[in-house]
């Protein structure tokens, strides 16, 4: 973080005042409260105002600092937990209420929005079907298969960076747990099992790093075990039939 930068809750709050003075409460949230900002780190806030007439999500710099605002209200907040968050079982929106420094202070307001995200997570993500397991597995299966026998160093990277986030999903979801993105998997992986989350890392950087995939094979395929393995023969996955478009075809 420069040292050109004015505090950052500070930031926040002159934010709430000069930008977002309807909203009744601004929640801070990310690195910068985790001690963990590096010098790209950026604010990001949740703002939640009585009523919009729509939810919208924007960027900007303010005083030196990128900052990534996400604006609601209490029914749009709900709307993204359960039915974007929520279905991608990655909890973002509601990590942010729960975790976020209130502004400019708390209140009754606040602390309700705070515990809504705290009964969303502590009752998990929606549970996967029969058929959410078979497409995982069947994804794994298709892009472990890429890495077997790559054709080159550039398709072994590309594939491997697709199981990053596929092998992370599985391990979290089929134990009905939270999943997380990109950066923050790791710690997720050792908030929940750092034996796991120890192989994990250790496969992708044998892989990344020395090009070897073997130890990512087998830790996707001792995952895969105990629900059937790996998938393809017999995958069939049914689409709507509401999923078509009228096409008038001549002749």
């Amino acid at each position: 973080m420069s040292d050109e930068r004015i505090n950052p809750v500070e930031a926040a709050r002159r934010i709430w005042e000069e930008r977002y003075a309807g909203a009744r409460v601004l929640f801070l949230a990310g690195s910068v409260l985790r001690n963990e900002a590096t010098p790209t780190s950026d604010l990001d806030i949740v703002v939640v105002y009585e009523h919009l007439p729509n939810a919208h999500r924007e960027s900007f710099i303010f005083e030196g600092w990128p900052v990534e605002a996400f604006v609601n209200d209490p029914e749009t907040m709900n709307y993204y937990f359960h039915e974007s968050d929520g279905r991608q079982g990655r909890p973002v929106l509601a990590q942010m209420i729960l975790e976020g420094q209130e502004i400019p202070a708390p209140s009754k307001f606040s602390a309700e929005l705070k515990r809504v995200a705290a009964e969303f997570i502590e009752a998990g993500p929606p549970r996967w079907s029969e058929q959410d397991f078979r497409t995982m597995r069947y994804q794994l299966t298709d892009a472990v298969d890429d890495i077997r026998y790559p054709r080159s160093t550039e398709e072994l990277v590309a594939s491997a960076s697709e199981l990053y986030r596929l092998v992370a999903d599985f391990y979290l979801r089929s134990q009905n747990l939270w999943s997380a993105n990109r950066k923050t998997i790791p710690g997720r992986l050792r908030q929940v099992n750092a034996d796991f989350a120890e192989r994990f890392t250790g496969a992708f950087e044998s892989l990344f790093v020395r090009k070897q995939p073997k130890p990512l094979i087998t830790l996707v395929e001792e995952m895969l075990k105990p629900f059937g393995g790996f998938l393809f023969d017999g995958f069939r996955d049914d689409a709507p039939a509401t999923k078509r478009k009228p096409l008038e075809i001549r002749g």
